[in-house]
């Protein structure tokens, strides 16, 4: 056995959300892959990893033994790790986008990873809704990616936003929860419809709300959330003849008996509850509360949590579907009312 002299074929990126020891086991696979590693080279030690990649013993102990568990590398006591199996590459090669890494959006990403399993090697980023930052991970070598999958939020409006997308060779493209318009050609996207959503959602409540007197939308300014939730909001409450508003800033808002609030941000949830209790009122028959996107925890939240909610576990499944069946599609998830004791 010799020695490989990998660490020209190694890179670990510190911005990158993909765990690094997921990264090192990539680097792996694609120079097995693509032959610079040949069968029975011996690799650098986990000490030498460490040093060398600026990594932890452990990160560098989980990649190998997650490679040994895959059958790629077998060891040999004082000896070390060998590549034992040159098995070929992985057929997928993705740079994947997400604003930001939220619970549900962590179910979206862990049904794609899941479903698309060794099948392929994902490069995963956090942009922060920020579109300088979504800007620069997009000046990539895309063509060494068969796909580019993005969920393009932003806080603010953005002018070269689609420019810049359309610039993706389409047979990459796959958007996540939104489409966006000033798009061409044909291109995949899994989304949601956030106008018809809210508002069919609504209607499909009717009747646990009409015990209460005001609907208010926690809606924050300047946010990533899209325009269109409050426009199917106030669109229900013109059409239904109940009195709706739409609230920025819970903290400065007020709070009435009759009352039912929509939240659509995480953190106005915690302040919204704390607010309720304040004052004392009974949470479901005095102030009513639908949260947006279910996660697990919501339905044990006041003893059930009611959300209105896209199926984000679907989401993902139907993203890596077309990426494995090679094909373009336009799909909208369903979306679904849970209803539980908070309304």
């Amino acid at each position: 056995m010799k020695q490989s002299n990998i660490f020209r074929y190694l890179f670990i990126d510190d911005y990158s959300a993909t765990p690094k020891y997921q990264q090192l086991a990539n680097a792996i696979i694609k120079a097995v892959g693509e032959g610079k590693i040949q069968r029975d080279e011996i690799l650098p030690s986990i000490n030498e990893l460490s040093y060398e990649l600026d990594i932890s013993r452990d990160t560098a102990e989980k990649a190998f033994k997650y490679l040994k568990g895959r059958g790629v590398l077998g060891s040999v006591p004082g000896k070390g790790y060998y590549v034992m199996n040159t098995l070929p590459g992985q057929p997928y090669k993705i740079l994947l986008l997400f604003n930001k890494l939220s619970e549900h959006k962590k179910i979206i990403y862990d049904s794609f990873a899941g479903k698309l399993g060794e099948q392929a090697s994902i490069d995963f980023y956090i942009y922060n809704s920020d579109f300088g930052l979504f800007k620069k991970l997009l000046s990539r070598n895309l063509q060494e990616y068969t796909h580019v999958v993005v969920l393009p939020h932003f806080r603010e409006r953005q002018q070269h936003l689609e420019e810049l997308i359309n610039a993706i060779p389409r047979e990459k493209l796959i958007l996540l929860d939104k489409k966006l318009k000033g798009l061409t050609g044909e291109y995949s996207a899994i989304y949601e419809n956030f106008r018809g959503d809210i508002y069919h959602a609504l209607e499909q409540a009717r009747d646990r709300l009409q015990k209460y007197r005001t609907l208010r939308l926690l809606f924050p300014e300047n946010t990533y959330y899209p325009e269109e939730i409050r426009e199917g909001f106030l669109q229900f409450c013109q059409d239904y003849a109940f009195p709706g508003t739409v609230v920025s800033d819970i903290a400065a808002g007020t709070v009435n008996t009759g009352d039912v609030f929509i939240n659509v941000r995480e953190h106005d949830l915690v302040a919204l509850i704390e607010k309720v209790r304040s004052l004392d009122l009974a949470i479901g028959r005095e102030v009513g509360i639908i949260s947006y996107n279910e996660t697990p925890l919501k339905k044990f939240i006041l003893n059930g949590l009611t959300t209105i909610s896209t199926d984000f576990a679907m989401m993902g499944e139907l993203a890596a579907g077309l990426i494995m069946d090679n094909t373009m599609a336009q799909i909208e998830v369903p979306f679904n009312v849970t209803m539980r004791e908070s309304l």
